[in-house]
């Protein structure tokens, strides 16, 4: 696993060198040649290519603002996305979405030069945009587990549910360094602490991508949001955080925000999306500074950059001025999503009359084809299309055991008051409540099958009340009621409480205590005279001071995806608690959420995480 430093980013003196960064040990570690050993293939191919054929290789876009599906052929179109919630019209089920992208990489391949799609999705904590497909722990569960192992692990078994449906990029992982809870989006980041992730964004690469990327079992992985999207001030964006603007000196966007991108850029990742936000007023899509000064030309980065959805309508001036500003600042692909005649129309245009030079269409172009040649794409031995044998181990009990040890291992044990966990089987009866404690949606949390997620039954899995009663012995009743109710003659209350599901915008909040039901299902449970286990599940860190006292033991669950029995096993003893918090988790008397600032208290610190006597 790369140790790279934070503090030392390192431009090699010889071009053939590419970007060189000194590893701790003074090592220096050097990605380069990683896909420019392609370019003469690459080239061979450009120079076949008509104006109009390269502006379509840098055109994505979303399968649901696709006018027609021939128009993937007929404009040469380098990739088409499923975003947010643009599903198959059959269905979310395996085969409807296989079926999808077979149709839509068909067409592709009637193109003149007949040139593949990489097609893009957001599997962020598994294939979760289909039904049955196992859902892992959000990044900051895993973060808290501390494994690059198990996150390899992780990654290469969503890249092999990816690779089922023939889908083959993966908008993945994020290495975002979250420094303000109160952003919705904290749970896709490992941790605040960019040591760790850079060590588990390179984990997660080297899964997705695997030893090689052609390697039929491995998806094109994205490192993002470039960059700093985790450092937004509270008031910049447009719902607190999301979309912001980073107000910081350069020398803390290099010690906070960069070293996930340094590193993942070594570990030979293929692609990264530039962010919404924006660095001291400068959207990150329109700076040349960040794009090609330091991403390309100092770190060395040849892939290609991917634009977010709809990122350039952010861009000041027209359509026509926002394409000319970003490609010319070093974007090289971008997502429309819906404008796509409007967007090639355009950038004809612009490459027509000079004000973006045919030399940078010639540049994004030939690092999107020596991607594809990388991933095999070009290779006229093999299909592109979907691997349909790869459907008997999509979901299957191997990959969900995975799952089920991310969840064990992103555990972490706040307080044990009188050693109450675990728990033992036998001991009568145990009374489960809350709102999240048999409820699929709420456990997965956003990014699952819907965008911003959904409360409910979206998935498959195994809810934590489920998995509770499943880890009992025979000696023992486990009793259920959602608000804490009808506890009577119990002698341990689970309560199983915290967020309901969101994602990017709709997750930002500026007040972080618990809902009143929550605090309610805890006290009517110690009224009735029980010990109570709160077991929280959450994106973030929440303000639990005024539930603390009244709970004997406290378990950060995050949001654990579809496989409750984890939960269980660290609740019953059969696996011991190991987690560690990656972030700190504050005070409620905190008067900013901002790590670092004055008002900032703490509760816990990272790297808190009790054991079992």
């Amino acid at each position: 696993m790369m140790n790279v430093s934070r503090r030392h980013f390192v431009a090699a003196g010889a071009a053939a060198l590419g970007a060189a960064f000194l590893m701790e040990d003074g090592r220096a570690a050097v990605a380069a040649g990683r896909f420019s050993q392609y370019d003469k293939q690459a080239r061979g191919i450009l120079a076949q290519m008509s104006l109009a054929e390269k502006i379509g290789q840098m055109t994505q876009p979303d399968k649901n603002y696709l006018k027609n599906p021939d128009d993937v052929a007929n404009y040469s179109l380098g990739s088409v996305l499923s975003g947010g919630d643009s599903d198959p019209k059959s269905g979310n089920d395996l085969i409807s979405w296989t079926d999808m992208y077979d149709g839509y990489q068909e067409r592709a391949l009637h193109s003149r030069l007949h040139i593949p799609l990489v097609y893009g999705v957001d599997a962020v904590h598994g294939h979760n945009n289909v039904i049955g497909a196992v859902i892992f722990p959000h990044n900051i569960g895993l973060g808290c587990a501390r494994n690059p192992e198990l996150v390899e692990k992780a990654a290469r078994i969503t890249s092999e549910e990816v690779r089922a449906t023939g889908i083959n990029w993966a908008f993945a992982p994020c290495v975002a360094v979250p420094q303000d809870i109160r952003w919705g989006r904290t749970y896709e980041g490992f941790s605040q602490d960019p040591d760790i992730v850079k060590t588990l964004g390179v984990a997660a690469v080297k899964g997705l991508q695997r030893a090689s990327l052609d390697d039929p079992l491995a998806v094109l992985a994205c490192s993002k949001h470039y960059i700093a999207d985790g450092g937004t001030k509270w008031g910049s964006g447009k719902t607190g955080l999301d979309q912001g603007d980073a107000e910081v000196d350069e020398t803390t966007l290099r010690r906070i925000f960069l070293p996930g991108y340094t590193a993942t850029i070594a570990a030979g990742v293929g692609s990264i999306m530039p962010s919404y936000s924006t660095w001291n007023g400068v959207r990150c899509s329109a700076s040349k500074k960040l794009l090609t000064d330091l991403l390309k030309n100092e770190l060395g980065f040849e892939g290609f950059l991917i634009s977010d959805y709809g990122a350039l309508n952010q861009l000041p001036g027209t359509y026509k001025q926002q394409i000319q500003t970003s490609i010319n600042a070093g974007m090289d692909m971008v997502m429309v999503p819906d404008k796509y005649v409007e967007f090639i129309d355009l950038l004809r245009e612009l490459a027509t009359e000079g004000s973006v030079p045919v030399s940078r269409i010639d540049d994004a172009v030939l690092r999107i084809l020596r991607v594809k040649i990388a991933m095999g794409l070009m290779d006229r031995k093999r299909s592109p299309l979907a691997d349909r044998s790869l459907h008997r181990t999509f979901g299957s009990p191997e990959h969900r055991a995975v799952a089920r040890d991310c969840v064990r291992q992103s555990l972490v044990l706040l307080k044990n008051e009188g050693n109450l966990l675990p728990l033992s089987k036998s001991a009568g009866r145990i009374h489960v409540s809350g709102k999240t404690a048999d409820n699929m949606g709420n456990q997965c949390g956003g990014w699952t099958i819907f965008w911003q997620g959904k409360t409910g039954e979206p998935t498959i899995g195994t809810t934590i009340l489920t998995a509770i009663r499943s880890a009992i012995g025979s000696g023992m009743k486990v009793t259920f009621s959602e608000d804490g109710s009808n506890a009577m003659g119990a002698k341990i209350g689970i309560a199983v409480i915290g967020e309901k599901p969101y994602a990017e915008m709709f997750g930002d909040r500026s007040e972080l205590r618990l809902d009143n039901e929550d605090v309610g299902v805890i006290a009517r449970m110690k009224s009735q005279g029980l010990r109570v286990v709160v077991v929280l599940v959450s994106g973030r860190p929440l303000v639990i001071d005024e539930i603390l006292p009244h709970a004997d033991a406290v378990v950060a669950a995050w949001l654990p995806g579809s496989e409750g029995d984890g939960v269980a096993d660290v609740l019953f003893g059969a696996n011991k608690p190991t987690g560690k918090l990656s972030f700190s988790w504050p005070k409620g008397a905190s008067t900013s959420f901002h790590i670092g600032d004055s008002g900032y208290r703490t509760l816990f610190n990272p790297g808190y995480g009790l054991a079992y006597s």
